[in-house]
């Protein structure tokens, strides 16, 4: 079962394994460097649905159904299923997964929502819970945009620290056992909220920064490693602004990230040829560049011990528009590659 470390890093002493993934993403992410990697892409952002939350539920459902047939697995196997997106009430969750009829947990931790569904679902499996577990996380960029900020149809101007929501999914299922070479879920890391004060609904790298530095400080302190311990250590969706601002923070505490670190949102998007500004973001930015990129990197035996730390700007439109500021969160997971039993 899993033995807590410190105050929130578990280590799971029955590693769970990941048996299969999926990344489904729309027009703009096709058109990125990572598109030729995603399982299912669409020419119309629409999904030929007929509202942009209805796309956005049948991205999860084609992740998952991918997912699933890719790892054999059967509608009823699945023991518990954890999912979130960025619309209110899990829309995209609940709507898009309701015809698998597995237990089903929603999830919300905005774009870190890939590694909060994952951190579940592992330690559900670790504890003997669940011997099959699937997570599941999707954003949309006409749907965000509608919640969170303007309506597309207003045309307002983004500012160049503004990132691009991806209209992307990712499925991922977690195992208790599977076949080697294989990608384990060695520990994880639950976040702390942190809140720089930043009020600026368009400069969530700002707003995420900072938990993602508490999470990964943490981390290596309750794990007693360092970034030289790991091939690649990701971020998700920080961008340009915060990925910036996340090697200063740690280098005050003598970490230093910039051998090893990546951000999802700066691999998904070409930003000198996408007008995407200071890079991705959204629940699926980090889902989809760990399904498309990171899982098939390990796999091919070119990462071994990776960190993926997905981050998540808890915006409230509501709040902001009451003049309060944005907290952000970060959860961690660790990956390992096993080729053979006993690596």
């Amino acid at each position: 079962m899993a033995k807590l470390c410190g105050r929130s890093t578990y280590l799971l002493e029955r590693p769970p394994v990941i048996r299969a993934f999926a990344a489904v993403g729309g027009q703009k992410e096709k058109e990125g460097p990572l598109g030729d990697r995603f399982d299912f892409l669409s020419e119309d952002n629409l999904f030929n649905a007929d509202s942009w939350e209805k796309a956005e539920s049948k991205m999860q459902r084609l992740a998952l159904k991918t997912a699933m047939n890719k790892g054999g697995v059967k509608k009823g196997d699945l023991n518990v299923l954890f999912a979130g997106d960025l619309l209110n009430q899990c829309t995209g969750s609940s709507y898009g997964l309701r015809e698998f009829m597995a237990p089903f947990l929603g999830l919300y931790g905005a774009c870190s929502t890939m590694c909060e569904s994952l951190l579940m679902a592992s330690v559900f499996v670790d504890s003997g819970l669940a011997h099959l577990a699937g997570a599941v996380t999707s954003s949309h960029f006409c749907s965000a945009e509608r919640q969170y900020r303007y309506p597309l149809e207003y045309g307002s101007i983004r500012p160049p620290t503004s990132q691009w929501t991806a209209t992307a999914a990712g499925a991922v299922l977690v195992a208790e056992e599977g076949p080697y070479p294989r990608v384990e879920i060695r520990r994880a890391c639950a976040g702390i909220i942190e809140d720089p004060g930043i009020k600026d609904a368009n400069n969530m790298g700002a707003a995420m920064a900072p938990a993602a530095a508490c999470v990964l400080r943490r981390y290596f302190q309750e794990s007693a490693t360092a970034p030289k311990d790991y091939d690649r250590i990701f971020t998700g969706d920080l961008g340009e602004v915060g990925s910036k601002l996340l090697l200063e923070l740690l280098a005050r505490d003598h970490i230093d990230l910039s051998a090893v670190h990546d951000d999802c949102g700066l691999l998904l998007y070409d930003r000198e040829r996408q007008d995407v500004h200071a890079g991705g973001s959204g629940c699926g930015c980090s889902a989809s560049v760990l399904c498309c990129h990171i899982l098939p990197e390990m796999l091919a035996g070119r990462y071994k011990d990776v960190i993926l730390a997905a981050t998540g700007a808890l915006l409230s439109p509501t709040m902001v528009q009451q003049g309060d500021t944005i907290p952000g969160i970060s959860h961690l997971i660790h990956l390992h590659f096993a080729e053979k039993e006993g690596d």
